[in-house]
């Protein structure tokens, strides 16, 4: 029923377009192609009301949200965290996030991700490593372990779609989640966070990534790490980079900017949802929190 839904959906909007351009004359859709064919692509997996530059940007979004422990478990590959998902269950399954800490970070430095993400419409696991020494090879083996086992087996499978799945990390967690999507290139998207890795080459990742870095890291310092990560990667399509005024602490708390290019780039590639491509492209300038962005449009 949800395809017959999407197809209709998909024919008002051609319907309503191709009669718009009968009543206003075609000069009127000059130079909006980009535009046209987002309209007429209708993303079955999109969820939530139209965004908005504050809506995107809110530590909370339209979902109500819902937390389970998720405790340690012998010989398990990862480590206990925190389940946060949407209560509402009338849109169908949704994607999901799983998200590392850093090297001796414990879980509840990166936990408003799950709150904020899930109030966006994602069922996500925020986690404590295996062991606070962990390095990016074994961080990225317990993200895969723990999106897997939320898919299949978590309490919340139900509202999970199994293959809808994303990564994020920060620090060497964020090493990991890169290191993560060059092992699984089916996940939809990852998010390296200030990242730290002592190989910078992520050439052969295909997964759609957003590398955060930041313009005063003295721990993993943007030049050494997230700068030449990003070069790894930008001769491909779907790969951006956001550079942030800030230190190698900076996303381990909210802040309306992260918040927006996390929540866009989850929604614009888990989610398949074309409404969010116009808080990337065309690329946002400089501004008080952001140093640059660098992405190759259209998205």
């Amino acid at each position: 029923m949800r395809g017959n839904i999407v197809k209709r959906a998909a024919v008002l909007a051609a319907t309503l377009t191709v009669g718009a351009a009968a009543f206003l004359g075609p000069q009127a859709f000059a130079g909006q192609a980009e535009q046209t064919a987002a309209v007429l692509r209708v993303s079955a997996f999109a969820k939530g009301p139209d965004p908005t530059e504050q809506s995107v940007q809110a530590q909370r979004g339209a979902f109500a949200v819902s937390t389970l422990a998720v405790p340690g478990v012998p010989g398990r590959a990862f480590n206990r965290g925190t389940v946060h998902y949407p209560t509402d269950t009338s849109q169908g399954t949704f994607g999901a996030v799983v998200v590392s800490p850093g090297f001796f970070g414990p879980e509840f430095s990166i936990a408003w991700y799950g709150s904020t993400l899930a109030s966006h419409g994602f069922v996500v696991l925020t986690l404590d490593t295996n062991w606070l020494f962990d390095q990016p090879d074994a961080r990225a083996t317990q993200l895969l372990a723990a999106a897997d086992w939320l898919a299949r087996q978590s309490p919340a499978k139900d509202r999970v779609d199994p293959d809808r799945l994303a990564v994020m990390g920060h620090s060497m967690g964020g090493g990991g989640s890169l290191i993560a999507a060059s092992r699984n290139p089916a996940l939809k998207a990852a998010i390296p966070l200030t990242p730290w890795n002592t190989n910078p080459d992520f050439s052969a990742v295909t997964v759609p990534t957003l590398v955060v870095g930041t313009d005063n890291d003295t721990i993993a310092p943007a030049a050494r790490h997230a700068d030449p990560m990003h070069a790894s990667l930008r001769d491909k399509p779907d790969q951006g980079y956001l550079k942030l005024k800030g230190d190698h602490f900076t996303p381990n708390f909210y802040s309306p900017t992260l918040t927006k290019f996390a929540v866009t780039w989850l929604k614009r590639y888990v989610d398949d949802d074309t409404r969010y491509s116009r808080f990337l492209c065309p690329t946002p300038a400089a501004d008080a929190t952001i140093v640059s962005f660098q992405l190759r449009c259209p998205v």
